[in-house]
Parts: structure tokens; C-alpha cells; sequence
């Protein structure tokens, strides 16, 4: 027999049904729209138990209370050496039974929701008056301790989520969706846009440019030592023929590994001259470095300097230039190669090889800029590079300005491959363009220097060939 006195009920269901609605009522009055999205558990290994992979798909709205009537908890914003961090916490009361009868009943078969008959450590909640995302860190049910033998509300501790890139946030609702754009790593594409067009060049025979000069053109530089520490390009001097003209070229100069300043990588030739009888001198002559040495090649019939009538627009990297082969059976074919500026256009073409025997004019090809351009890019679908298999999910599409914000990024895209939606099939779309240029570094956080940092430290730390640290 109980010890507690028969003729009180300690709570009957009455008054414990009154109890709960006057929290309902009060927490309609007086608190503040939010939405509930339960966190689904897409992998979780079965050894470390760590949560490697999470989607928020489903959003719930229901009234909460703030606990936080002087504002939020917590440290604020914190200056960190990582940047500026936000370590705000926010204490929210949500009716029991509300939950249960608008949140729980819908998702407490879900085989991807660990707990749910009621609210969970990892769920979110976004607040609308403050446009934010808060995770739930605490779930604390008995803070009004059994009230005429009952419970009525859970107390939810929250911080601000910390958008980790398996994070996959899309629950339909759009202010929510939105708000996500502020919180994840976000890297940008941009796309070759309708406006692409191919560049076209104009290269005539050496002898029928400079009629009635003839005679040898540099064909060709061999580079027979790179040199060193050279801290500016050096001026690739070509002597004068006894008539004609001069040939010029130019250097392309590298980083060497363990050694100050640079060398030279190659020679181009800009023109090949022309009027060559002999061999001419080539001398490499800077303000600083030295060593490098280089000999000239000459040949009869060779091309003139590459002529460019149109740089075309968009090429996301130096295109291909094919020179047709020249009429006599024993000549050379020319090889070039292009070079783009920062917008996408060719600025200059140079010869490898000027190349023998030409007696007419050739034909000179540069490769297009174009790739497959069609379609739009859906929200949060999952998108492929052709050639890297890179794969991101989609955070925005602009279509006017070929502009694509991926996120989760799962490698690395290139320059040049084409970027493809999952297609329709699959809930996707098939959108398909290529990569003009790309972003590294995170818009959205006005701190983020990764890219920055990681530049510098590469000037200190070489780890390409041996420990900076030690000898093994």
C-alpha cells in the first residue's frame, strides 16, 4: 500500500491535461517560430561509431520559447587564430506533447533517425528572428520536474552549427535553404558561357613575307643548360643575319627545387628570321642568374611569325595549335603553342619548331574553347567532372553568368572539364558546361586565407625531395 495520503490524486489526467495546455497556450503567446529538421545518419562506421555523413531533409514548424531573454550565450564572436568564430548558444523550450504530435509521429519509423520519440543531440533548428542555424547539443526533459506527476516540455540547448562538408542540408523550405548558403565551405566555377569563340592566326611561308630576302630561318633553339638563380626572365639575344631579318625568342622560366631564383624551362621563337647563312649566336643575358647556354638551328623554307586575327574568348586553358605539313616530302612540320591571358583570350602563338620546306602558305588550326553548354544545374544535385571524377553537390546556378557555387567537394576539379548534373533520371538534371575558371578559397568567409597560408608556407617548407626537418 502507498504511503502517500489516498484521498489526493498527486495529479489526475484532468488536471495534468490542463496543465499542458496552459504551457501550449503560453508558448503560442509567447514564443517564437522555429523550424525543427531531425538529423538522418547516411554513415556511420561500426567501429569508431563516428558520424561520418549526415542529411537534413525534413523541416518541422513549431512555437518555442526563448530561455535567452538578454540576448544569446555563450562568447560571442571569438578572434581566433582559425578566425573569427561565432560560439553562440541559445536555450529553447518546445512543448512535449507538441512534439509528439506534430514532429515524432512522422519520423519515429525512420530507420535513418536514431531517436524518435523525441528531439535528439545532432538535430537543428533554425530560428527565423535571427536567420541562424543552431544545433541541438543537450536535450534536457525533466526541467520541470514531474508537475503533478507529469512532464510537459523539453529544454533544448543549442549552439551554432558548425557546417561540416558532409553536412547535406535541403529541406524544401526556401528561407531555410537560403540561410545555409551562409554556413558551408563554398567554392566557385566559373563556366564557359555562351559568348565562347574560337581564336583564328594567319602564318605564312619566311621567303614569301620578306620577297625577295631568302635564305636559312631559326628554326629551332635547343637549350643545352637551364641555368640558375635567375630572379627576372633573361632577354634571348639572336645575332643578325648578313641580310634579312632578325630573328627573336623568348624564355620561359621555372622554379628549380633547392635553389634561389630560376631557370629557364624553354625557348620559344617569336619570329624565325630570316637570311641565314650560317648558324647564328644565341646569348642569354640578365640582370641576375647565369649558366643558361642555348644553340640555334636553322632550316630552308621555314614559317614567318604567327599572325593572330582574332584571340577568341573563353578558353580555360592554352588551346592546341595544329600547323598542316609542309609540300616537300623531307621538310618539318612546325609545331606552336598558345597562350591565353586571365580572360580567357590568345595573346601570343610561338613556334617549338618553325619547321623545313614549306613553299605555301599552311593551314593553322586552334582548337575551341567551346564544350557541351546546355541545360541548368538543380539545387543540391550531385555533379561530376569529366575528367578528374571530382564530385561536388550544387549550391547555386547562375545562368546568366555561367556562374556554379559547389560545395562538399569530394576532389578536385580541373580546368577545361566538363562539369555534368547526375541527369533527369536520377531526380538531376543534364546540365553540362566547362570549366573557364575556378575559385579555391571560400566567398563566404570573409577570414578565410587557406589558400594564402598555404602559399607562403610552400616557400618555406620543401618537402619534394628530402625532410626539411632532417636527413631521413
Amino acid at each position: 500500500m502507498s504511503p502517500l495520503n489516498p484521498y489526493f490524486l498527486q495529479g489526475s489526467a484532468s488536471e495534468q491535461r490542463l496543465v499542458q495546455d496552459l504551457i501550449n497556450e503560453q508558448l503560442r503567446m509567447y514564443g517564437q517560430d522555429i523550424v525543427y529538421i531531425p538529423r538522418r545518419i547516411v554513415n556511420k562506421p561500426s567501429v569508431i561509431k563516428e558520424i561520418v555523413v549526415s542529411n537534413f531533409y525534413d523541416g518541422y514548424r513549431i512555437e518555442a520559447y526563448l530561455m535567452n531573454y538578454q540576448g544569446f550565450g555563450g562568447n560571442g564572436d571569438v578572434l581566433s587564430k582559425f578566425g573569427v568564430q561565432t560560439t553562440d548558444e541559445l536555450t529553447l523550450i518546445i512543448s512535449k506533447e507538441r512534439y509528439e504530435d506534430f514532429i515524432s509521429s512522422f519520423i519515429v519509423d525512420d530507420t535513418e533517425i536514431q531517436v524518435g520519440t523525441r528531439p535528439e543531440e545532432g538535430d537543428i533548428i533554425y530560428l527565423p528572428l535571427d536567420n541562424t542555424i543552431f544545433e541541438i547539443k543537450y536535450v534536457e526533459g525533466k526541467a520541470q520536474f514531474y508537475q503533478l506527476n507529469n512532464l510537459y516540455v523539453y529544454e533544448l540547448k543549442c549552439e551554432v552549427f558548425d557546417y561540416e562538408a558532409d553536412d547535406d542540408i535541403d529541406t524544401s523550405i526556401p528561407e531555410v535553404d537560403n540561410s545555409v548558403k551562409d554556413f558551408g565551405y563554398i567554392s566557385t566555377l566559373k563556366m564557359v558561357t555562351s559568348s565562347a569563340s574560337v581564336a583564328l592566326a594567319y602564318v605564312g611561308v619566311a621567303s614569301a613575307l620578306s620577297f625577295p630576302i631568302t635564305g636559312n630561318s631559326v628554326s629551332k633553339i635547343d637549350l643545352i643548360n637551364d641555368g640558375t638563380g635567375y630572379l627576372n626572365t633573361p632577354n634571348v639575344l639572336i645575332s643578325s643575319p648578313p641580310s634579312g631579318v632578325n630573328a627573336t625568342a623568348v624564355a620561359i622560366m621555372t622554379n628549380r627545387s633547392g635553389q634561389v631564383g630560376k631557370s629557364i624551362d624553354k625557348i620559344f621563337i617569336v619570329n624565325p628570321g630570316i637570311g641565314y647563312s650560317s648558324i647564328p649566336t644565341v646569348t642569354i643575358v640578365g640582370s641576375s642568374g647565369s649558366g643558361a647556354i642555348a644553340t640555334a638551328i636553322i632550316s630552308p623554307n621555314s614559317l614567318g611569325p604567327i599572325v593572330i586575327n582574332s584571340g577568341g574568348l573563353d578558353y580555360s586553358s592554352n588551346p592546341i595549335v595544329t600547323i598542316s605539313a609542309p609540300e616537300i616530302g623531307t621538310g618539318t612540320t612546325a609545331k606552336a603553342e598558345a597562350v591565353i591571358n586571365s580572360s580567357g583570350i590568345v595573346t601570343s602563338i610561338r613556334y617549338t619548331d618553325s619547321g623545313s620546306g614549306y613553299l605555301a602558305t599552311p593551314s593553322i588550326i586552334i582548337s575551341s574553347p567551346i564544350g557541351v553548354s546546355t541545360g541548368n544545374y538543380i539545387f543540391n544535385e550531385t555533379v561530376t567532372g569529366s575528367l578528374t571524377g571530382a564530385e561536388a553537390q550544387v549550391d547555386d546556378w547562375n545562368y546568366d553568368t555561367r556562374i556554379l557555387k559547389v560545395k562538399i567537394l569530394n576532389g578536385q576539379f580541373a580546368l577545361g572539364e566538363t562539369v555534368s548534373g547526375m541527369g533527369t533520371n536520377f531526380g538531376g538534371s543534364n546540365a553540362n558546361y566547362k570549366i573557364l575558371s575556378f575559385n579555391e578559397q571560400d566567398d563566404n568567409d570573409p577570414y578565410s586565407e587557406n589558400i594564402s597560408i598555404q602559399t607562403e608556407s610552400d616557400k618555406i617548407l620543401d618537402f619534394s625531395e628530402q625532410n626539411p626537418f632532417g636527413d631521413y
